[in-house]
């Protein structure tokens, strides 16, 4: 069987989204906008979050990571797709794609578990109030963090070491705009049965794991909820959550949608969904949560206060 590998043939070829100029030119606008958003929304974050000391808490302390996350992957993704769209060159090496896949599925495994961690810091929050300061210590929100980065750097090392044992054959043409798993499975002339079936496993504990622990948190935080006597109470309790509640629903879905099928299946008719959670959700996430959260609003009135004396000194 003729096949080749990255010493006789170094590059595959990104289809992209389409093959129209006209519309490449105008998608190309469009990602370069939410990718300037998403630096400018996931890094302010970080910053409002690191100058403000009144958002030095877990909760906080999660979601500075979780702009990191995002900021991550979209640079692991957006970047590429845009020299792609606005260039011939749509080349990419075999080394940069498998590398690109591996930090992708890294960052994406990695947020799964930091937004389950987010859920369980909530459940606390709400649910025990006043062992929170204990239970949420320092030491442990590094410990759920330290751990949500090792699964994820498992699960991306398997599937790197599951993916590099496939042999490809003559068609280096990669239908999609980035390097995952489900088009390069449908390139290769190995028999993929085994390698699929890994992949999922570990994909489908990552989802799996983190959404139990999603669930269980928020189930036992709507029976607190119920409990409240107080319309005011139960709405800022829920207030607490809604912002983690549309993250959580908007990332998974579009996830789960895209990757908890067949490989080989619907390729080039999913890639509305991979373009939201890869390019869209990360610029979303910072705005969910500056926008229906107070105090982060209160924070950058503080920050700019604070700068603005700073100045006049």
């Amino acid at each position: 069987m003729n096949t080749w590998n990255y010493t006789h043939k170094p590059d595959f070829i990104l289809m992209g989204l389409t093959d129209s100029k006209e519309i490449q030119l105008v998608i190309s606008v469009i990602f370069l906008l939410i990718y300037l958003l998403t630096v400018l929304g996931n890094i302010g974050m970080i910053l409002i979050i690191r100058l403000d000391v009144q958002l030095h808490t877990p909760m906080y302390f999660f979601l500075t990571h979780l702009s990191f996350l995002d900021l991550s992957y979209s640079t692991a993704i957006t970047p590429k797709t845009l020299e792609n769209l606005l260039t011939s060159t749509k080349n990419i090496s075999y080394v940069g794609c498998f590398t690109q896949m591996y930090f992708f599925v890294l960052l994406a495994a990695t947020e799964c578990f930091l937004l389950s961690s987010m859920a369980y810091d909530r459940y606390v929050a709400i649910c025990n109030p006043l062992h929170y300061s204990v239970v949420m210590s320092s030491r442990f929100c590094s410990t759920l963090l330290g751990g949500s980065y090792v699964l994820g750097a498992l699960d991306a090392t398997v599937n790197m070491l599951c993916m590099a044992t496939l042999d490809f054959c003559n068609s280096n043409v990669i239908q999609d705009f980035f390097c995952d798993a489900s088009p390069l499975i449908a390139l290769s002339c190995s028999n993929t049965n085994d390698i699929e079936f890994i992949i999922f496993i570990f994909a489908g504990f990552t989802l799996l794991l983190s959404l139990i622990t999603i669930s269980a948190s928020y189930m036992s935080i709507l029976s607190t909820i119920l409990k409240i006597n107080s319309t005011s109470g139960k709405q800022k309790a829920f207030s607490t959550c809604a912002s983690h509640i549309l993250a959580v629903t908007m990332f998974y879905s579009t996830i789960i949608f895209t990757h908890l099928k067949s490989n080989k299946s619907s390729l080039g008719k999913d890639q509305v969904a991979s373009v939201f959670y890869t390019i869209v959700s990360p610029m979303l996430n910072p705005l969910i949560y500056s926008l229906r959260n107070k105090e982060v609003k209160c924070a950058v009135s503080r920050v700019i206060k604070k700068r603005e004396r700073t100045l006049d000194t």
